[in-house]
């Protein structure tokens, strides 16, 4: 940490995990392991997609665009969090804070927003099947990606320019990566209005996506209900189960992590809150979507040559 008249920092130091100093190595190949596999996992989906034409529907474009998004996102909080694991720098510059933390917020809230849109479209598709391929055409698919990246890109926007144009007193982060709470802990000045403009803006975030998410769920689910056929209701609620699996680990977490009270938790169970968001859940989405979705299976199948599966 650099400060200029003990008052002006310049520069943060990561207290990550230093509760665990024993455990680093063990972390850093756990942790390293979980990466490797998320990113082998999203780059299978996002390549099968592109490749199979029975894959070309809005359905797969929004999960190729998810899996994009999760494969950015990790790339800006692991490997630093990996290089701090294993080396002896756990310094970022205040640049380098606003930058991660920039990203982090833009990444984190399109995919809110992007599951939001797969929910949108499977609601169209079970409850409206015959205009499905009106309604849901490649310019909205696509107005539907760009307005959930651009309501991340503004919401980051008005938090990095909330937290840091207040001056800091401390550059000790009792954390591994540029989250907005810990941050905001090192200000100087009152950060009173910052938690409140931060809560109001993670509830709005996290609250509004998993609403629409819920609403239309229960309008697929009372479709599917009136479904005469078993075989019928089967097929359509497994072509909802993957999305529905990711969707409530994904806003269940980003729900503990953000809409808690700042002081609920100690500061190791809120880096352990954060290791669930930043490592396990981006690995939730490869796993589920090829391990619940037949035709994901079926494609991995046909792009290796073998037979899908029965």
């Amino acid at each position: 940490m650099t400060r200029r008249n003990h008052t002006v920092v310049i520069e943060f130091v990561f207290q990550g995990f230093s509760s665990f100093q024993e455990y680093k190595f063990t972390l850093f190949m756990v942790f390293l392991a979980l990466y490797l596999l998320t990113l082998t996992g999203n780059a299978i989906i996002m390549i099968v997609i592109s490749i199979d034409r029975h894959l070309h529907t809005p359905m797969y474009f929004f999960l190729s665009m998810l899996s994009t998004s999760e494969t950015v996102y990790t790339l800006v909080i692991v490997p630093r969090m990996l290089a701090s694991l294993v080396g002896s720098s756990q310094s970022i510059s205040l640049a380098g804070c606003a930058t991660q933390m920039f990203f982090f917020i833009t990444l984190a809230i399109t995919n809110c927003f992007l599951l939001t849109a797969m929910g949108y479209d499977r609601y169209v598709a079970i409850c409206n099947p015959l205009r499905y391929t009106v309604i849901m055409n490649k310019r909205v698919c696509a107005q539907l990606v760009w307005g959930s990246c651009s309501i991340g890109l503004l919401v980051a926007i008005i938090q990095i320019a909330s937290v840091f144009r207040a001056p800091f007193c401390d550059g000790d982060v009792a954390h591994y990566f540029c989250d907005i709470r810990p941050v905001l802990k090192l200000s100087c000045a009152d950060t009173t209005l910052h938690d409140i403009v931060n809560f109001i803006i993670s509830s709005l975030v996290i609250v509004v996506p998993m609403g629409l998410v819920f609403i239309s769920y229960i309008l697929i689910i009372s479709t599917i209900l009136k479904i005469a056929s078993a075989e019928g209701r089967k097929k359509a609620f497994a072509t909802c189960a993957s999305h529905l699996t990711v969707v409530i680990i994904h806003y269940g977490c980003a729900s503990i992590a953000y809409l808690k009270p700042k002081s609920k938790n100690t500061r190791d169970q809120d880096q352990l809150i954060s290791v669930t968001y930043t490592v396990f859940t981006p690995l939730l989405n490869p796993v589920v979507y090829t391990l619940r979705n037949k035709e994901v299976k079926d494609a991995i199948f046909r792009a290796i040559g073998k037979k899908p599966l029965a």
